[in-house]
């Protein structure tokens, strides 16, 4: 209880938004948690690329969902993605756009680290990002937006109620585990039989 989870972020975003709030993604496990877990109600209020995979996608996207329609738009990233496209946080603060990047920092990128865990013995390659120190939260005061960091569910639920009563972006930095995984998953080259559905402890 408390503890702060892909889980427990994305149903604090979706117990404190409207039906008609805009969710954009990147790319990867954030993308896939929020298609599983948020509670959408309403057609075309999910801005994603699917399965192209073009990681720095969702703050364009996020940005152009407010400019077609005024509204308050939520982007949920991984720090990999985010990464890629951070610097049109500058555009948002320039156009003033009432914008919520919800980070899921993991430290890795988490989904091909996945791949790596479960079907090829651990064998990390480029995918722990340790060496990297990025702070999200400075990053974004340096671009002129505000920057809060989140460790448990308390912390998080404070911090996006905050953005939300802000003009601007607003950045949240969300620490959570790298073994967070997307469940369920097919194998590669495999059949639904073979399905993983829960990943049991090693002895």
């Amino acid at each position: 209880k408390g503890e702060l989870t892909p889980y427990s972020i994305i149903d604090a975003i979706s117990d404190n938004t409207e039906t008609d709030t805009i969710v954009a993604t990147d790319v990867g496990q954030h993308q896939m948690w929020v298609a599983q877990r948020y509670a959408f109600k309403k057609p075309r209020t999910m801005i994603s690329s699917g399965g192209l995979g073009t990681m720095g996608f969702g703050m364009g996207a996020a940005i152009g969902a407010h400019m077609a329609t005024g509204e308050r738009v939520v982007l949920v990233t991984g720090d990999g993605s985010f990464g890629m496209n951070l610097n049109e946080l500058a555009t948002a603060v320039s156009q003033d756009i009432p914008l919520t990047v919800v980070i899921m920092n993991n430290g890795v990128l988490g989904m091909v680290r996945q791949w790596q865990t479960l079907f090829y013995k651990k064998h990390y390659s480029g995918t722990v990002l340790d060496g990297r120190k990025t702070d999200f939260v400075k990053v974004a005061e340096a671009f002129g937006a505000k920057g809060k960091r989140a460790a448990t569910a308390e912390e998080f639920e404070k911090a996006f109620k905050y953005a939300f009563s802000q003009k601007g972006p607003v950045v949240i930095d969300c620490v959570i585990g790298r073994d967070e995984f997307v469940l369920p998953m097919l194998p590669p080259e495999s059949s639904i039989d073979n399905i993983i559905t829960e990943i049991k402890e090693e002895k």
